[in-house]
């Protein structure tokens, strides 16, 4: 089941670059959440509570339950931090709120089971991940923490599905009329040696190998 996380806001008063500027510099982060068709909440986050959640990872797949100033409180994903071009701190929180009986969009981190006893991987082969997250709908209380593929039967050249994955958990995938991969078992590559012949001397004036040609100057001075 997804993780709910409670984080604290206070309000902002005023939208625009000027008011969020305003809030950087009281040492706050403007945020603001949008969605289910009411209107938008302005307001903003203390900037280690957004670090924390950063630093926890899978983030985008956590329930948020802003609390704003007189107890109300707002379900929401968290959409979209930005962040400073040169500091890296966040200078901007998106929250979505979410309506009742609303199915999110969310990414699901792919855990693979088995490798080191994969019979592709022990014959030389490499795991080819093309998706390490899988872009799903699912129900808001109901977001599975990972999915699974097993590789305990996994040969070089197999390609993993979503097929594969052991249970879907009730969601639905984004990509939509085609069984698409995760991860592929590519064949060990060999490297070529490659062999570069010395060079050969050419013959001098005798008919012998290794002799040195005369300097352009030193033939000049002989004619």
């Amino acid at each position: 089941m997804v993780q709910t996380i409670r984080i604290e806001a206070e309000a902002r008063e005023r939208a625009g670059k000027g008011a969020a500027r305003a809030t950087r510099r009281d040492g706050r982060v403007p945020a603001v959440i949008y969605g289910a068709k009411q209107e938008a909440v302005l307001l903003s986050l203390d900037p280690r509570d957004v670090m924390k959640e950063m630093h926890k990872g899978g983030w985008q797949s956590h329930l948020y339950e802003v609390a704003l100033a007189g107890g109300a409180t707002e379900r929401c994903l968290m959409r979209e931090v930005q962040f400073h071009p040169v500091k890296d701190t966040p200078v901007h929180v998106d929250f979505q709120r979410l309506a009742a009986g609303q199915m999110i969009r969310v990414k699901v981190p792919v855990v693979f089971l088995n490798e080191e006893t994969a019979p592709g991987v022990k014959e030389g082969g490499v795991i080819n991940i093309v998706r390490r997250d899988l872009e799903v709908l699912s129900d808001p209380d109901q977001v599975p923490d990972q999915f699974e593929i097993d590789l305990a039967a996994a040969v070089i050249g197999d390609s993993l599905r979503w097929s594969n994955v052991v249970d879907h958990k009730g969601t639905k995938p984004v990509i939509v009329g085609r069984d698409f991969v995760v991860a592929t078992i590519a064949p060990p590559t060999v490297e070529e040696e490659i062999v570069v012949a010395a060079p050969v001397a050419a013959p001098d004036a005798k008919g012998k190998k290794g002799g040195k040609a005369a300097a352009p100057a030193a033939a000049a001075k002989k004619k």
